[in-house]
């Protein structure tokens, strides 16, 4: 199974990395990405594995959360057949809700 990124998942990851690069360091922030990676490796093998918290608050069918290790970041996602949509990558401290609105959760992809 394979994930793809949407725009703003995409943007996301670029806003923590630098701001964890900034802040802390260039060490910080590559381990920020591969703890990203990791996760996104364990989704691809076990896509159910995520919290449906939010699929329920939201009223967003099989949308699921999975937290990063060490970061205080979620990657909400939505299993398919074939893939993972990742929709965004958000600090576990922000207003998740106004974060995943129709209008924040665009259909765009990042990459190929």
């Amino acid at each position: 199974m394979q994930a793809r990124l949407r725009t703003l998942a995409a943007n996301d990851t670029e806003a923590a990395a630098t701001y964890y690069r900034n802040q802390a360091g260039q060490h910080i922030a590559l381990d920020f990405v591969d703890a990203l990676e990791a996760a996104i490796t364990h989704l691809c093998q076990h896509p159910l594995t995520g919290s449906l918290r939010f699929a329920y608050e939201l009223d967003v069918p099989d949308l699921r959360s999975w937290p990063l290790q060490k970061f205080p970041h979620l990657i909400f996602y939505v299993p398919d057949d074939d893939h993972i949509d990742i929709w965004r990558i958000l600090h576990a401290r922000r207003d998740i809700p106004a974060y995943l609105t129709p209008d924040q959760t665009d259909g765009a992809t990042a990459g190929p």
